[in-house]
């Protein structure tokens, strides 16, 4: 994905930096060049000149243009578009689907956010209020919401769970540290127990 920034091209008018912004790019409203008013204009018009597609109230995307019409972005893209990657990450069985624990595909797709935002269509937002959670990557957060309830969301039980956690730890896709040091924070109970029982499996007690 391409991060648009329009304020360097204060000399455009909105539809011509619209024209300029590549493929597959969130186009903002708010950062187009002109007054709000000419911005709002060129994007509704571009939108409806198979320009743009409209994602949600002041976002647009330039998709790539097919015989179908204009491609869309995945729920994914719109939901870090949205709420930024910072402290963001998957929850629920999207979250066990992240660290390959589960075949369910869920009908929203769950994240887990610092902060709530108005609703992102086919997403369900889950507010977190750790931040801990800031400079985890998204499977280290999807891990953490596993942990709430590893019996619901392991379809093949502990041992398969404790087995992808220690996959992601010999890649380096999980930083165990900073997992450790984000659950201090955990208020969720459960997630707390079962980080320890976690970490009891991959590392025990007494072992050499």
């Amino acid at each position: 994905m391409f991060p648009i920034d329009f304020h360097d091209m204060s000399t455009l008018s909105p539809a011509a930096a619209i024209r300029n912004a590549p493929e597959r790019s969130f186009v903002h409203v708010d950062r187009l060049p002109g007054t709000s008013a000419a911005a709002r204009k060129a994007a509704s018009r571009a939108a409806r000149d198979g320009e743009l597609v409209s994602v949600r109230r002041g976002l647009y995307y330039k998709g790539s243009r097919t015989r179908s019409g204009m491609t869309r972005p995945r729920v994914e893209e719109v939901t870090r578009e949205v709420l930024g990657e910072r402290g963001v990450g998957p929850a629920g069985y999207s979250a066990a689907r992240a660290l390959g624990l589960t075949t369910q595909l869920p009908a929203l797709w769950q994240v887990a956010t610092l902060r709530t935002v108005d609703a992102i269509d086919g997403v369900q937002q889950h507010a977190r209020r750790n931040l801990g959670r800031v400079d985890l990557t998204e499977k280290e957060i999807a891990l953490l919401e596993v942990l709430r309830a590893p019996e619901v969301y392991a379809e093949a039980g502990w041992d398969a769970f404790v087995q992808a956690v220690s996959a992601g730890v010999s890649t380096k896709e999980i930083r165990w540290g900073k997992v450790a040091d984000a659950v201090l924070a955990e208020w969720h109970v459960s997630t707390r127990k079962n980080f320890s029982r976690l970490s009891d499996s991959l590392y025990p007690r007494g072992a050499a």
